[in-house]
């Protein structure tokens, strides 16, 4: 048994295809197919049930397919404990964020990092929370930007940034002529468009529902944050958006008016988050201090809603 087998069984147990596993291990489906059947013969058991049109692990094969899983990732973090010991700021950082706020954050985060950590490499996964949580426990990301809380015992979380939502309406919408700062009891009654499950702005959207004596639009649930968007300027219905992503480089949406909340507005809490196990700890906490130096102004809604020429730039 060698490495090269476990990662050709934890690449089939991901695809579920020896074409596709053998593409993602950059060897050739023959090649595969016979280290996993010598992996089988000398452990004794079949890991593997081969049927015509798919590739299906056996109870004893999803289970020697998650404990690889661990000993790989153990395998990586050795490497990184040596890499971080030689330059602590070069090497391969995995970092996963979730889909309504990736988009949003990356675009003012990447050029801070690069100019940071010139020497870091940096990927990035866009997952929906559960599953970036899911690849920090199995060690195929090394840090997550997630929205607070999180309840996992395995990992540590930094706070970084508190994100204010605003409320985006249709331009004929009662609300978008308000001559006041919102106040979540102008929503009592009110039917929001929010996102479909699985998302966690569903649920933080549903909690200002709830506050607000709010309900939810009924045989609509949106799969991303621009299907929101425009079904706003659709006239069907309103929504919450962050605060990022109503500003640049975000494009101006018509028909679509965006009002502030007064007072402390409703919002969610971002953190970065990384296993307590990890090798890099000392790292990631310079790489949140990175995360705190975007502008301030980024994080404030400053729509100016009585200056129609600034409510244009910024809405969106």
């Amino acid at each position: 048994m060698n490495l090269r087998d476990l990662q050709y069984l934890v690449a089939l147990a991901e695809h579920r295809h020896f074409g596709r596993a053998a593409e993602a291990s950059f060897v050739s489906q023959p090649t595969l197919s016979t280290q996993i059947k010598k992996l089988e013969d000398e452990l004794g058991v079949s890991l593997v049930e081969r049927t015509p049109r798919k590739v299906l692990l056996t109870e004893t094969g999803r289970e020697i397919a998650r404990r690889a899983r661990g000993v790989l990732s153990e395998i990586d973090e050795i490497k990184a404990i040596a890499q971080r010991t030689r330059d602590p700021e070069s090497g391969t950082l995995r970092l996963g964020i979730f889909p309504t706020l990736g988009p949003y954050l990356l675009p003012h985060l990447v050029p801070l990092v690069r100019q940071r950590f010139p020497r870091l490499e940096l990927l990035l996964v866009e997952e929906k929370t559960e599953q970036v949580i899911r690849m920090l426990r199995e060690g195929s990301l090394d840090v997550g930007v997630l929205a607070l809380p999180l309840h996992e015992d395995s990992l540590h979380s930094e706070f970084l940034f508190e994100e204010p939502f605003v409320l985006a309406v249709p331009e004929s919408h009662p609300l978008a002529h308000k001559k006041t700062r919102l106040k979540l009891a102008d929503l009592q009654d009110e039917s929001l468009l929010l996102l479909e499950d699985g998302h966690c702005m569903r649920d933080q959207a549903l909690e200002v529902c709830h506050l607000a004596g709010a309900g939810e639009r009924s045989g609509f649930r949106a799969t991303s944050l621009e299907t929101l968007r425009q079904m706003v300027a659709a006239n069907v219905g309103i929504t919450l958006l962050p605060t990022l992503a109503i500003k640049p480089p975000v494009a101006r949406t018509d028909n679509v008016h965006l009002v502030e909340f007064a007072g402390q507005p409703p919002s969610r809490r971002i953190a970065l988050v990384w296993r307590k196990s990890s090798s890099v700890g000392n790292f990631l906490q310079r790489f949140a201090e990175v995360i705190r130096s975007m502008p301030p102004e980024l994080l404030r809604p400053e729509l100016n809603e009585s200056k129609p020429a600034s409510r244009a730039r910024a809405a969106s």
